[in-house]
């Protein structure tokens, strides 16, 4: 029976780590589809969430499950319980994803993004890129260490940011309100889709140590 359950856990902690792979793909898929102004790619972020939205509630019902039958204590009661924190965010990153793919759509066959932001977005979706695949990682060895720097790194998207507000709001912004409401849109959707990895960082933290570290105020 132990074994069976310890199995379970091992299926639930690679669940997690599958679809945070996906989170991967959607954000850099969006990103390319938004700079490049690729509508089938934009097209195919959206279709592809279906996907994380199914496996999300996949794992919440093998979760209540184990719950409701093997009923887990100390650690594993924290990872069951925590799981479901970590799909609900991992869901709300390929939410975030589809939202930069919908305005490249909506946009589309006119860039999104002018000019004179280009550069920033691409460093931000690549930023983006880069800490949804650590947190693949995390979640794949449930690695409270590696957690403690994913959580430490939030900073590097908020400087990106800040960047961003400043090229938008700049004097010579020759591109009208609606272009500077879509980047600053944009910005937000990726500072959110980061804010989330830094909660699931916590998440891991609280599993291995039993702390749960303070709430960023991003994510209040």
């Amino acid at each position: 029976m132990r074994t069976h359950f310890a199995d379970s856990l091992d299926d639930l902690a690679a669940g997690l780590a599958s679809m945070c792979a996906l989170t991967v793909t959607a954000i850099a898929d969006a990103t390319t589809a938004l700079l490049d102004v690729d509508l089938p790619t934009a097209e195919r972020v959206l279709d592809a969430n279906t996907d994380l939205d199914r496996a999300a509630a996949d794992w919440e019902h093998q979760a209540f499950s184990l719950l409701a039958l093997q009923a887990p204590v100390a650690h594993d009661l924290r990872f069951t319980v925590g799981g479901l924190h970590i799909a609900a965010s991992l869901q709300r990153m390929g939410g975030l994803a589809t939202h930069v793919a919908k305005i490249a759509r909506l946009r589309h066959p006119t860039p999104a993004v002018p000019p004179e932001a280009q550069p920033v977005i691409e460093d931000i979706g690549k930023t983006a890129v880069a800490r949804a695949t650590e947190t693949q990682v995390v979640l794949r060895h449930l690695d409270h260490e590696r957690a403690e720097m994913l959580v430490a790194a939030d900073t590097v998207m908020d400087e990106l940011h800040r960047r961003l507000f400043t090229v938008t709001q700049a004097p010579q912004w020759p591109h009208g309100v609606q272009a500077a409401v879509d980047v600053t849109l944009l910005g937000r959707f990726y500072e959110r889709f980061c804010d989330h990895t830094v909660d699931i960082g916590r998440r891991i933290i609280f599993l291995e140590t039993g702390q749960l570290p303070a709430r960023p105020e991003t994510l209040l």
